[in-house]
């Protein structure tokens, strides 16, 4: 197998490929919410470095796995090619990760005022990720309002950010560090 160049000089001008073969400028809104969805999905490997839990390892694996799929559909024009298989979000994707966060959510207990971002740091890591995610979905919903996007990238995006929030309050009791809330002395 040849060994593919790294960079292509394609770009050199200020645009890019779609996946169809139309160039766009780099500032182009599908540009924004893929390369935004890259961040994310590097936000969460770091966040791996700092899981102890294989499962929870596993999760976000999959999790990162999921965001070049949706890279690929966001890069997709869907003018000139449909969507591949590899770039579609499924109801059992989103049905997955709807489960997890049942089963981290019913670990823990309830809450009765909001959460800071912060704790040990794997949890505050991990509210770093869901802020970023939270960010992916507001470009992904930009974005919907002149390109065509699938409503489970959407729905699974805003799933990512719910999980991400769980696993938080979990890393902070697993390792012993208090939640800490909002002070609301405006009550």
């Amino acid at each position: 197998m040849k060994k593919s160049m790294v960079y292509t000089k394609t770009g050199d001008k200020g645009s890019s490929g779609l996946i169809g073969g139309t160039r766009v400028s780099k500032t182009d809104i599908r540009l924004e919410a893929y390369g935004t969805v890259d961040e994310f999905n590097a936000q969460l490997g770091v966040l791996c470095t700092y899981l102890t839990d294989e499962h929870d390892k596993e999760i976000v694996l999959n999790i990162q796995d999921k965001l070049f799929t949706i890279g690929a559909h966001l890069a997709t024009d869907q003018e000139k090619v449909t969507l591949s298989k590899s770039s579609i979000i499924t109801h059992e994707h989103i049905e997955g990760i709807e489960k997890e966060i049942d089963r981290v959510d019913s670990q823990l207990p309830p809450l009765k005022a909001f959460v800071i971002p912060g704790g040990c740091r794997a949890a505050a890591v991990c509210h770093v990720c869901r802020t970023v995610c939270r960010r992916v979905e507001r470009k992904v919903v930009a974005l919907s309002e002149t390109y065509p996007v699938a409503l489970e990238v959407m729905a699974y995006i805003n799933r990512i950010s719910d999980y991400l929030f769980v696993l938080s309050r979990k890393l902070n009791i697993q390792s012993a560090h208090d939640e800490i809330f909002w002070n609301n002395s405006c009550k």
